[in-house]
């Protein structure tokens, strides 16, 4: 379509420039049929170019049933002769309309391909992601049932640290206790050992003193005898 509009705006242009700033309408052959261009107002006039369905035109003027125009020959170069009027049409025709619409039908079926690769490359990419997502789903079931497992262990560590704790106080509590009754038993010993040597003693001091005593009472009897 927009090479179509360019090469209209071209043709006229070369027309501006062949009548020389004079101005006129814009008209089309008629849809589907050929015109005789003539040099004068009349069938009686000389036929000097038959222009095809859809061909550009310029209408210079009007007279009667006819127009003068001004239009292009297949070299390029411009002319001027008379059309009768009611084969030109102001709309564009058919034949145009459907190259434009053929033409942006392609484009559009050019952009809808393009689109096309857009949307399959994007529901690829979508199907990674999902395909990733559903991946990162499962890693992180895994590592939550990782910590969960691991939360529970450091549970059990935590108790069994604590009990650890409280079993080696107790034990250093103990271990006071024996201590402390090793000394007292020491103490009791030595105390007791102590009882015993005391004992002995006395009991040695009193034999001592009967055996004085009894060796003076000995000795007493014995004097009274010899006396």
């Amino acid at each position: 379509m927009i090479k179509t509009t360019v090469l209209v705006a071209a043709l006229f242009c070369l027309l501006g420039v062949a009548t020389e700033g004079q101005g006129g309408s814009v008209a089309y052959v008629t849809d589907s049929f050929e015109i005789m261009l003539r040099t004068g107002p009349s069938t009686e006039n000389k036929i000097i170019l038959t222009p095809p369905s859809a061909q550009p035109v310029e209408v210079l003027e009007v007279q009667g049933d006819w127009s003068r125009v001004r239009t292009l020959k297949k070299g390029g170069e411009p002319i001027e002769g008379w059309v009768l009027s009611r084969y030109l049409i102001s709309r564009l025709p058919w034949e145009l309309k459907s190259k434009s619409l053929s033409e942006e039908n392609s484009h559009l079926k050019d952009r809808l391909s393009a689109l096309q690769k857009t949307f399959d490359a994007v529901s690829q990419r979508e199907k990674e992601l999902a395909g990733s997502l559903q991946e990162n789903n499962r890693s992180f079931q895994t590592l939550q049932t990782e910590h969960e497992s691991l939360k529970s262990g450091a549970t059990e560590y935590l108790k069994l640290k604590s009990e650890h704790k409280a079993a080696r106080a107790e034990l250093e509590t103990l271990k006071q206790t024996i201590e402390a009754l090793t000394a007292e038993n020491r103490e009791l010993d030595s105390s007791q050992r102590t009882r015993w040597f005391a004992t002995g003693a006395l009991v040695l001091l009193c034999g001592l003193l009967i055996g004085v005593a009894v060796g003076r009472q000995y000795r007493k009897k014995r004097s009274s005898l010899y006396q």
